[in-house]
This record gives C-alpha cells, sequence and structure tokens, in this order.
C-alpha cells in the first residue's frame, strides 16, 4: 500500500498486528488511538495520536493536516458508546440522530460513509493479513466429537437467521439447543453467559453475509480460548475466510494444551 496510511485503533491485538505488517513494508501508519495502553503501537507507527472520545470530525482534520487520504479501521469499540452522547463530537451525534436502526452495521456503515463524503478511502486491511484468515477445517487443538459437529450445524442454522439482523454472530449451543447469542455485550460475555448456565457445548461464530470486509471482519485469539477453557466449552467453529485468528503458535499451544477444538466451516447459502 502506498503513501501514507492512518490507523483508527481500537483495543485489541488485531490493531497492533496490522500496523506492525504496516511498519514491516516501510510505511508506518499514523494511529488515532481509542486505546488505554498505546505503548504496543507506538513501536510500529509512526505518530499515536490519543482520542479520548469519539471525535470523528477531528480526526478528518488532522488527516488533512497531515495529507492523509487513507485510513483503516480495527480493533473494538465498546458499542454500549452509542448510549454516551457525551463521549461523541457533533459529526457522530448527528450521524447517529439520523439512524432509524443503530446496529452495528448501519451505525459503522454511517461512519464510513462520513469519512468518505471528505475524501478519506477507507481501506480493507484483510490482505495485510491474509494467512491469519481461518481455513476450512481442523485450525488449531483435537477434531471436533461427532456431538460437537452436531451441535455446529444447529448452530449455523441459528446464526445464519440472526446475523442479518446484526446480532447473534456468536452462539454457543449445546445438546442443539442455543445456551447463549451475542448481542451488545461481545463474544466473551457470551461465552461467559453459556458457561453459567450450562459447561460443554460449542461456540459458533460467524459474519453477516453483507458485512463490509474492509474494517469489520470476526476476530478470535488466544483470549477467546482461555474465556473459553474458563467456561469449560471444549469446540469453536468459525467461518473459513471470513474470520482472523490472531495469537499464531500461542493461539495453536494454547488450543493443545486446554483440549479446545477450533475449526473452520462454510456455512450452507440460505435458501
Amino acid at each position: 500500500m502506498k503513501g501514507k496510511i492512518g490507523l483508527f485503533a481500537g483495543d485489541g491485538e488485531l490493531p497492533v498486528e496490522i500496523a506492525r505488517r504496516l511498519s514491516g513494508e516501510g510505511n508506518p501508519p499514523v494511529a488515532f488511538s481509542f486505546r488505554e495502553d498505546t505503548a504496543s503501537l507506538e513501536e510500529c507507527t509512526s505518530e499515536v495520536i490519543k482520542v479520548g472520545w469519539l471525535e470523528i470530525g477531528k480526526i478528518v482534520k488532522d488527516l488533512e493536516t497531515r495529507g492523509i487520504s487513507s485510513l483503516m479501521l480495527a480493533g473494538l469499540v465498546p458499542k454500549k458508546l452509542i448510549y454516551r452522547g457525551d463521549l461523541m463530537d457533533d459529526d457522530l451525534r448527528n450521524i447517529i440522530s439520523t439512524l432509524s436502526s443503530r446496529d452495528d452495521h448501519a451505525v459503522l456503515g454511517a461512519v464510513v460513509s462520513f469519512f468518505e463524503s471528505r475524501g478519506i478511502r477507507v481501506l480493507p486491511y484483510r490482505e495485510i493479513v491474509p494467512e491469519m484468515l481461518a481455513r476450512e477445517g481442523t485450525i488449531a487443538g483435537r477434531r471436533p466429537l461427532p456431538e460437537e459437529e452436531d451441535d455446529i450445524l444447529y448452530g449455523l442454522r441459528i446464526a445464519s437467521f440472526l446475523v442479518p439482523m446484526s446480532f447473534g454472530q456468536t452462539v454457543v449451543i449445546k445438546g442443539r439447543s442455543v445456551v447463549s447469542v451475542e448481542a451488545m455485550e461481545g463474544t466473551d460475555a457470551a461465552i461467559e453467559r453459556a458457561g453459567a448456565i450450562s459447561r460443554g457445548g460449542v461456540v459458533v461464530k460467524m459474519m453477516r453475509p453483507d458485512q463490509d470486509e474492509r474494517f469489520d471482519i470476526p476476530v478470535i485469539g488466544p483470549g477467546t480460548l482461555e474465556t473459553m477453557h474458563e467456561a469449560d466449552i471444549g469446540c469453536l467453529a468459525v467461518e473459513a475466510g471470513r474470520t482472523i485468528v490472531l495469537g499464531g503458535e500461542l493461539f495453536r499451544e494454547r488450543a493443545e494444551e486446554w483440549g479446545i477444538a477450533v475449526t473452520g466451516v462454510i456455512p450452507a447459502p440460505s435458501s
């Protein structure tokens, strides 16, 4: 990728990994960080600008001042912030106030449209980390047991109905019954809730069919496995080619140590 690049960095390891890759290509990004701790970003960026709240108008002006016309969006920004108008600038408040739906798909799409209407091109990041995309079949750990395979198929059917409505990206299934569904709380909290209800089962994670892969690809990593281990859930199925697996060798080691099956699946086309 040529030219200066801005990186809006939310929480998690993905923004740091993207910054490392760009820096390794000789193009360290300017990071606009919503993170508490910016030390890891400072090692692989040309500059880190701390964003204390969601000031998207200020970010546009800063990009223009630095002659940057390309931006990547990566990392977790808590969804509950849509209820915190005091943490938004006027531009974001105006955007959200006009939306008929305030789910992830609508809010993120509107924010991207705002950037692009001001001449900032939003770049995809999947081509920077292609080898980190989940492959079909066994990814780490053991193979799923027959009863887990049954629950995976059931979970994919359930999720295929839910994700077009912008929730249910993660479902936890046991014995062909839904134990937990992810909404605004996020994947880890959905897994923790499932563990409080019933031990065992499978975690199934998939992506909305029309989700914008430039900036919104589901992510799993060692932390996901740790949450599953604590909840005593031993199988994770993710959508192949549309899920980023962070952690590399550490991810594989933890899956092996804890006996967790991690597999990539391709959902059947919707009828």
